[in-house]
């Protein structure tokens, strides 16, 4: 039944305060979860703003979207004289706005974390599994011998190598708990720094000539360094992105005049996009820079110095941060809101599992399942004592679950991923290097996303925008899922090849002679695996940020990470199939696995980007409420709550 109309709208002293409030004007966000409305010229209680342009309008929706309720639209002039009127919305082209120096400086923390984690990977192998260098005190093989230490051999190599990388993406649950509920950003960024120094400085010492040469110190000592260096290198991960770009955020878009004279709209959104480009251009940087410099030190010098680069490059960071203290913009933590989001979801889905799948989805899928949760819509006197947030809240933990959603098909990326990491550089060994390395053309990645970032950034997304063409974050995943599948296929074919030119046939990985096939046609997969890379990792971690709740952004980046411990443990299964004779299936099934997921992504997430598209092109502010939370927010607009 229709409800009836609301009643006339009249002056409060809210709204006779707004005038004098321009600093603190609320931003008109895309996440839906806020209504900031007046009355409209020639209605009740409608307040003059100070800006005499009245070409200034902005639209707000208060109300069910329903069939059986009204929509009350109110319309106000905006405060700001740079804000775009609704023609500018729709023909003014739109740009990202620049990064603040300060962003470099946390991107340059995420280089050291990335220099560090990458460069002791590296040697962690040789270090474990190659016994001591005759005559050598450092572990130094130098030109004519293998680098190595302890000497325990591969699998106790492979087992301890494997620990670490999962520790490391296992910890930013708990970086980003302490982030968001205690310590915040900014505090935990900078416990952290301190606890990665500690755990290189215990690497330094396992690895001075005093040590080295008595391997059970040794071996105990890099395993304490091992724990240690994953909790901070974990929290920092948490951290770093989601604080990096709390640097960029700008309450809302704003028309700004081009030296050639254009009308453009700076985009917050797009500045959010471009902030997470470069700070997986700096990680890729560090990764780089941390690989050859530790195997160079390695082979050369000693394990030491490998390690001690790291160390040096961490105790830079405390001045960084240091010099930073007044400059960031610090969110403080917001207390046990962990807890309270775990109540909720408790809350919301009850009732709702059955051990028919079939029928949990289509109840956890129910659009009134979160409307039926909010504040408003349960009596006080039943309402729980833990329910101290608003019906807003709920809508951003409903939007930051649906962000997770779209994390559970990442996976297969990391699958892939780690393919690149092993089986890539074993299939080069098996074909025609050139005199090159063959772990030297796993090198090609990084070179690719250092190179292609910028021009991303530059030419093709502002080249696709002046065409019109809407590349939403959903489809920039999407692509990027093609691309590594197609990478993957363009690897089995690579390795069909090789089984088919080959002396041994399908026994390449033990044969005296490689195949005549060039290992620069490598070049191929490294670098669809990069152009993914650039449009899905980037992009993912954005999506992180846009729809996770402020106070619990690092929380659901941290849930982002953790999906390349999931990849880590499904790769397990993909094992037998890492050798000859049956790489060509090891490849094929992979990429199969990936083409299964972009379908299923499409068939899941099309929709929804369809309507995020039609929501940013309007750019306007929905409240999906209840009809009681609707008839509140009217009643208080009117006076009469």
């Amino acid at each position: 039944m229709t409800q009836p109309p609301p009643p006339p709208l009249t002056p409060t002293p809210e709204l006779a305060e707004s005038k004098s409030r321009d600093k603190e004007y609320p931003p008109l966000r895309d996440d839906a979860s806020s209504v900031y409305s007046q009355p409209h010229p020639g209605e009740a209680g409608y307040i003059e703003p100070e800006e005499k342009d009245s070409k200034y309008i902005t639209e707000h929706i208060v109300g069910d979207d329903s069939e059986d309720s009204d929509i009350v639209v109110v319309k106000t002039k905006s405060r700001h004289p740079d804000e775009p009127t609704e023609e500018d919305l729709t023909t003014l082209r739109r740009v990202p706005g620049v990064l603040p120096f300060v962003c470099y400086t946390i991107a340059f923390i995420e280089f050291c974390e990335r220099l560090s984690f990458c460069g002791i990977l590296t040697v962690f192998v040789n270090y474990i599994q190659q016994p001591l260098p005759e005559g050598s005190m450092t572990g130094a093989g130098g030109s004519d011998d293998q680098s190595g230490a302890l000497g325990l051999g591969q699998k106790t190599a492979t087992a301890l190598v494997s620990f670490h990388s999962l520790w490391v993406y296992l910890m930013p649950l708990f970086g980003a708990y302490l982030a968001d509920t205690r310590w915040g950003r900014y505090r935990t960024i900078v416990y952290a720094i301190f606890v990665t120094i500690l755990g290189h400085a215990i690497l330094v010492i396992c690895s001075i000539p005093q040590i080295i040469i008595m391997p059970k110190l040794s071996m105990g000592l890099i395993i304490v360094a091992m724990v240690i260096i994953g909790m901070g290198a974990g929290t920092l991960k948490a951290c770093c992105g989601t604080f990096m770009t709390e640097q960029t955020l700008d309450a809302r878009s704003k028309v700004k005049v081009l030296k050639g004279g254009e009308r453009v709209i700076v985009d917050n959104e797009m500045t959010v996009t471009r902030s997470y480009m470069y700070l997986y251009l700096f990680l890729n940087v560090g990764a780089l820079a941390g690989k050859i410099g530790a195997a160079f030190a390695e082979k050369y010098i000693g394990f030491w110095l490998s390690y001690l680069i790291p160390t040096f490059m961490f105790m830079l960071c405390p001045f960084v941060m240091l010099w930073g203290r007044k400059r960031y913009v610090r969110v403080e933590p917001s207390g046990s809101v962990v807890t309270q989001a775990i109540k909720l979801i408790k809350h919301a889905t009850k009732g709702r599992w059955s051990w028919n799948p079939i029928t949990t989805y289509r109840k956890l899928s129910d659009p009134e399942m979160w409307n039926r949760a909010k504040p408003s819509r349960i009596p006080e006197e039943v309402r729980p004592i833990w329910m101290g947030f608003d019906d807003d809240w709920v809508e951003e933990v409903k939007r930051g679950l649906k962000a997770c959603n779209v994390f559970l098909f990442y996976p297969f990326l990391w699958l892939a991923f780690l393919q690149m990491l092993h089986n890539f550089t074993s299939q080069a060994a098996t074909m025609m290097c050139h005199g090159l390395p063959n772990d030297f053309f796993s090198n090609l990645n990084p070179i690719v996303l250092i190179s292609m970032i910028p021009i991303f950034d530059q030419i093709i997304y502002p080249g696709l925008r002046r065409a019109k063409i809407d590349f939403s974050p959903l489809r920039r995943i999407f692509a990027g899922f093609l691309c590594i599948t197609t990478a993957l296929i363009w690897s089995a074919v690579v390795q069909y090849n090789i089984y088919k030119t080959s002396p041994c046939g399908k026994f390449a990985n033990g044969c005296a002679e490689p195949s005549p096939i060039s290992a620069w046609l490598q070049a191929g997969p490294f670098g669809l695996i990069a152009f993914g890379e650039i449009l899905a990792v980037t992009t993912g971690m954005e999506y992180c940020f846009s729809k996770a709740p402020a106070n619990m952004r690092s929380l659901v980046y941290s849930i982002y990470l953790v999906m390349t411990t999931i990849a880590g443990l499904i790769s397990q299964a993909f094992v037998p199939l890492s050798d000859d004779p049956l790489l060509v299936h090891n490849y094929a099934i992979i990429a199969g696995i990936l083409g299964l997921n972009c379908m299923l992504f499409a068939r899941v997430f099309f929709t929804v980007d369809k309507a995020e598209r039609a929501y940013r092109k309007n750019n306007m502010v929905q409240i999906k409420v209840g009809k009681a939370a609707g008839a509140k927010d009217l009643e208080n607009l009117s006076g009469k709550s």
